[in-house]
């Protein structure tokens, strides 16, 4: 006999408050991201592996993992480091580029950011970004305000990125403000 599919509806469960933690190699030059469940920055410098990171600037932000209120699934997203709105700040990017496909002025367009250097650091998994975007299609719906998410591998630089880095749970669906 076959298990029945659950058609999971996704809740934010383990929410708690941060700093998203950009470092920078001074040796080589990459950015670190990371989530730390404190207010504390980390400014004293430090070494891992061949990188010797010191702490560039630091954020509000929240973290929160996913559970489905029908079957109790949950999903956890260690991997990702915080959500960010998109500003249209570059219009070569494909996030802007994205968001202006969907009319901008009636669609809020949030990147999920995950951990820097990527390829030294284990990103989001399908099923981690699947539960992610299907919770925001849910909360869309729920709310009749539309929003979508995307990789931040999407963002054409994410050093030059200017998108707000959400706060907090509440500032998700807010009303969206004009872009450029």
């Amino acid at each position: 006999m076959q298990k029945k599919r659950c058609a999971h509806f996704w809740e934010m469960i383990n929410i708690s408050e941060g700093l998203v933690v950009m470092k920078k190699c001074f040796h080589c030059r990459k950015v670190s991201t990371c989530f730390v469940f404190h207010h504390d920055p980390p400014l004293e410098p430090c070494r891992e592996q061949s990188h010797f990171w010191n702490y560039a600037e630091s954020d509000e932000s929240f973290h929160f993992d996913l559970m489905c209120s029908k079957c109790g699934k949950v999903v956890m997203l260690d991997e990702l480091v915080g959500l960010m709105k998109c500003t249209g700040c570059n219009e070569r990017c494909r996030v802007c580029a994205f968001m202006q496909s969907l009319k901008p002025e009636e669609v809020q367009v949030y990147i999920a950011m995950g951990r820097r250097p990527v390829e030294e650091r284990r990103q989001l998994s399908k099923e981690q970004f699947s539960a992610l975007e299907a919770y925001f299609n849910q909360q869309s719906e729920r709310l009749n305000r539309k929003a979508r998410i995307v990789r931040h591998e999407m963002v054409k630089d994410l050093d030059r990125c200017y998108a707000e880095v959400i706060r907090d749970a509440d500032m998700l669906f807010a009303t969206s403000y004009k872009v450029n």
